[in-house]
């Protein structure tokens, strides 16, 4: 079986492309930053885990979610290896993302962001993402097409 579950902080924002395919398949990728439960002196606080989702989930995550912000995704650990142009054999290892989800409110997100000196601002980005009157979710906007939608 391979499953993996991780909650963290973007720790760059998500860069979207799309393969060369007939169909075209947008491929998000992505790292975060997981905060260890137990430190023990001289180790990081935290591990970071390279991302990529395909498809629906890929353009999600690129749309919603930048730097700093709080994410839990579900998927897979993939190994892949190759020969470098030195000859040098190579490998990597990034979680395939099956699912995400957000893991904060807007509010606490931005409040996060302005805590932290060289985090970038949404920019503007409130207009793809309303909160409610709560502050607690995340509300999509209703002009967005639910077949876009991941969910």
């Amino acid at each position: 079986m391979n499953k993996v579950i991780l909650a963290g902080r973007l720790t760059r924002d998500p860069e979207l492309r799309y393969s060369q395919s007939a169909e075209p398949v947008a491929v998000a990728r992505f790292s975060i930053a997981v905060n260890r439960r137990f430190k023990r002196d001289g180790e990081p606080d935290a591990d970071f885990f390279n991302c990529v989702a395909f498809g629906k989930i890929g353009e999600f995550i690129s749309k919603y979610f930048t730097k700093g912000k709080m994410i839990g995704v579900v998927g897979s650990i993939r190994n892949n290896s190759w020969t470098d142009n030195n000859g040098q054999k190579r490998i990597s290892t990034e979680v395939f993302v099956e699912e995400a989800e957000f893991l904060e409110s807007k509010a606490s997100s931005e409040s996060y962001q302005q805590s932290m000196p060289n985090m970038p601002s949404d920019n503007g980005s409130t207009n793809n993402i309303q909160s409610n009157q709560s502050d607690e979710f995340y509300s999509i906007e209703e002009t967005v097409d639910d077949d876009n939608l991941p969910f």
